[in-house]
């Protein structure tokens, strides 16, 4: 039973993170929702490993807060690169830059 509260909390996680990055028009907010919708991936990683008395999904886990790390400092920059050019970090007017 504690298992299926931790997967719901990682679903609900998950529709508000997909929401996010469909409904924002905001760089940053965007940003935000990947990292909602990856905490939800960690959540069910260690949920599973809980069900199935193994480590290996606290170690994928670790492993998804390192990416989860290193896209929040690249996405961040790239952010602060176009808020310099542009400044504005709208998504919508992004679109411009297209080839």
């Amino acid at each position: 039973m504690l298992a299926a509260n931790f997967l719901l909390l990682a679903a609900l996680l998950f529709c508000i993170g997909v929401f996010g990055v469909i409904a924002r028009r905001n760089a940053v907010m965007v940003l935000m929702s990947i990292e909602l919708v990856l905490s939800s991936v960690n959540l069910n990683l260690i949920a599973f490993a809980l069900m199935n008395d193994d480590v290996d999904g606290q170690v994928f886990a670790l492993f998804v807060i390192a990416i989860a790390a290193a896209e929040v400092g690249v996405g961040l920059a790239m952010v602060l690169l176009i808020y310099r050019n542009r400044q504005s970090i709208s998504l919508d007017e992004l679109s411009e830059l297209k080839g």
